[in-house]
């Protein structure tokens, strides 16, 4: 329209200087309005999502709630990522092999075979998938190496007590929930630290890199929940290596998930829980974001699995940690 306006207006040479001037600000105007109007959401093929529009729409959609992300399950096989573990014969899953109960290797049991809840977990989903419990492959993954083995397409999925968040979804697909648990202190039970509290100030807390307590350390300590004498310096690949330098007396407390703190605690009598649990967290089994097929999949699992096997499982691992009621370790109902 502007550029019409100005052509009827124009003569002569005046008119084709006028012209190059409404060619001009007709480009300008065409590259401003995919700016300046809405773009599509990125949910369907219509509308290109603009960068900032994207942004936007992803911190929108987890609203604070990540556990709620993840796609309906399905039994059906036939998708592409399921095809080809099917047709490989074997799931390769990593895991941790040092958590105690959670997945570790016990000196004492036959052949030092991995074991533990989220062992177990991995075994349904290879007994669902592929037919049997044995055709699954475990390659132990430091917390710090968890999603770049997924992006990597090193293994199909990690079972490996990781808590589902909205910065993680950028990068990796999870279940559904299949365990509730929050952020909690560890400490020697001579420790004046009553918890995620002002008896933290001044001292030395440890954390694994890449975990959700080492996210939270530093959010804390920025808006003052946390004092700013903390010292959260301390990160280490594994989060039990956080156990061992509280054992040497390099820390003098590590922030992890209560369900782990636990199970340190277990091993090790001379240190304990110290307060309630701060944050409200669940784990997911975490995927590669192109393998949607397989996400669904594993969602049916679960839902089959929280109605038989997932307590039995817990009575066997947990229950001596944790407590025999199960309830607060249960995940959300879908």
């Amino acid at each position: 329209m502007i550029a019409r306006r100005l052509r009827a207006s124009v003569k002569g040479w005046g008119g084709v200087a006028a012209m190059l001037v409404a060619c001009a600000l007709t480009l300008v105007l065409a590259l401003l309005l995919p700016l300046t109007h809405p773009r599509g959401n990125g949910s369907t093929s219509t509308g290109g999502p603009g960068l900032a529009q994207a942004t936007q729409a992803k911190d929108d959609s987890c609203d604070g709630h990540p556990e709620r992300l993840s796609p309906p399950p399905s039994s059906d096989e036939t998708g592409r990522a399921v095809t080809a573990i099917k047709q490989r014969g074997y799931l390769s899953v990593g895991v941790d092999q040092n958590s105690y109960h959670w997945g570790y290797r016990d000196p004492n049991s036959k052949g030092s075979d991995l074991e533990g809840f989220d062992i177990d977990l991995a075994r349904e989903i290879a007994r669902q998938v592929i037919g049997s419990p044995d055709a699954v492959r475990f390659h132990a993954i430091p917390t710090n190496q968890r999603i770049p083995a997924i992006k990597n397409h090193q293994v199909d999925m990690v079972v490996r007590t990781m808590t589902i968040t909205c910065a993680r979804l950028a990068d990796v697909s999870f279940s559904e929930p299949y365990f509730t648990t929050g952020q909690q202190v560890l400490a020697p039970k001579s420790s004046s630290i009553t918890g995620y509290d002002t008896s933290l100030a001044g001292k030395r807390i440890c954390s694994a890199q890449g975990s959700t307590a080492g996210a939270k350390l530093t959010e804390d300590r920025k808006s003052g929940r946390l004092a700013a004498s903390a010292d959260i310096s301390t990160t280490v690949p594994n989060q039990l290596d956080c156990l061992v330098k509280l054992q040497l007396g390099e820390v003098d407390a590590v922030v992890t998930d209560g369900a782990l703190a636990a199970s340190q605690a277990a091993q090790d009598p001379t240190v304990e829980l110290k307060g309630k649990p701060f944050t409200t967290e669940y784990y997911g089994v975490a995927m590669n974001k192109d393998d949607k097929d397989l996400v669904r999949r594993v969602n049916q699992v679960l839902e089959d699995y929280r109605k038989n096997g997932w307590q039995a499982s817990y009575t066997r691992w947990l229950s001596q940690t944790l407590g025999k009621d199960s309830t607060p370790s249960q995940p959300p109902s879908t």
